[in-house]
């Protein structure tokens, strides 16, 4: 081979291996200019906004069962802890809509570290084929509500018999004792007295019913406290004579409160009643009132037999008695506490309870203060 035909095919290599380079260059360069697209997001766009808005808790879940969103109610209602869902419950809805995409709801119970029970309708539903919604509405009002309904008619139902079928016996025993005049004078005047429990009875739960709302009644009106204190005292000045026990009033003058009359009555009576009833003999109610900032306290002591600790956030529940055997026997209906609170805060109020075992109790109703004069200018 000559020369020249040497340099032919060293050239022709050459071209051919500068082409080669020239193009995987080239190729590379392309490469590296292309950007790759993004797998699509997990959470469709406008998934927050709509998480947002919605009443109900809301929680995304993915199919490795991790919570990757979820609304701020979520976390305060507390089905979710980190990054996953609770109860178990809850998670075994999820799985079930995952494996055969069918929506499902249930009643679920949360059984806090802290606290008591509440209670949580879920709704579970796939949302896209990777995640699964869960929809949470905290029901605990509801299902306390109905407990309360469900109690309440049961000792209604209680309560009711038990005058009535005293009334029944002794309706018979006195057809019996006919020819025994001191006989029929003793049965009257038990059937008397179990009227009387039954009137009592019947009246303060039509009382309840008016109150269960704890709005102001159409008939409110100006009501000088002292008026108040003196009614009431004097609605248990037979009982408080028949057991030696002095009522003491102390009542700052002109001190008015705007309400509903005949409710107030029924409230401070029922608690000057009951400091009467659980006191021993000799001993002393006191009543007070007097103005503090904008409001009236009325406060009714007694050194009676006084609350156990654990029992005092019960009794102002309705049927509640701290002694059922006494209430029995003095014919309580353990209504009348309830209704205190209902009346306190239809009008504005609260009620307040201080008690120790032995050394007696007070309860105060705290009202909000008016002014006689502003109202006369106004009138």
């Amino acid at each position: 081979m000559d020369t020249s035909a040497g340099v032919l095919i060293a050239g022709a290599i050459g071209a051919v291996i500068g082409a080669m380079v020239t193009y995987l260059w080239r190729y590379s360069e392309r490469r590296e200019g292309v950007v790759p697209e993004p797998p699509p997001p997990l959470v469709p766009p406008g998934a927050d906004l709509v998480l947002s808005v919605i009443s109900s808790s809301a929680v995304l879940i993915d199919s490795s069962d991790t919570v990757v969103k979820a609304s701020a109610p979520a976390f305060a209602m507390g089905i979710v802890h980190e990054d996953r869902l609770e109860p178990e419950e809850l998670m075994t809805l999820v799985r079930q809509v995952r494996r055969d995409g069918q929506v499902r709801e249930a009643e679920v119970s949360l059984q806090p570290r802290r606290g008591t029970t509440s209670y949580i309708h879920a709704r579970v539903a796939p949302l896209t084929s990777r995640l699964i919604l869960v929809l949470a509405d905290d029901r605990t009002r509801e299902h306390r509500v109905e407990s309360i309904r469900r109690d309440f008619v049961a000792n209604v139902s209680h309560e009711l018999k038990t005058p009535v079928g005293a009334l029944n016996l002794l309706a018979e025993a006195v057809g019996e004792a006919k020819d025994d005049p001191e006989a029929v004078v003793r049965f009257s005047s038990r059937m008397h007295l179990e009227s009387e429990r039954l009137t009592r009875l019947v009246q303060q739960i039509i009382d309840l019913s008016r109150l269960q709302n704890d709005i102001l009644s159409d008939d409110a009106t100006m009501i000088k406290v002292g008026e108040l204190v003196s009614e009431a005292t004097e609605h248990s000045a037979t009982e408080a004579e028949h057991k030696s026990i002095e009522i003491v009033t102390a009542v700052e003058p002109d001190l008015y409160v705007h309400g509903d009359r005949a409710q107030l009555h029924a409230a401070v009576s029922n608690l000057v009643e009951n400091a009467v009833t659980y006191s021993p003999e000799g001993s002393r109610v006191i009543v007070t009132a007097q103005l503090d900032d904008e409001d009236v306290r009325l406060t009714v002591a007694d050194n009676g037999i006084g609350i156990p600790g654990d029992e005092l956030d019960r009794i102002f529940e309705r049927f509640y008695r701290v002694d059922p055997a006494r209430a029995r026997a003095t014919g309580g209906t353990g209504l009348g506490l309830s209704i205190v609170k209902h009346v306190a805060a239809s009008n504005g109020g609260t009620v307040e309870v201080w008690s120790e075992p032995g050394l007696g109790s007070s309860f105060t109703l705290v009202l909000p203060a008016h002014s006689h004069d502003i109202d006369e200018e106004h009138a």
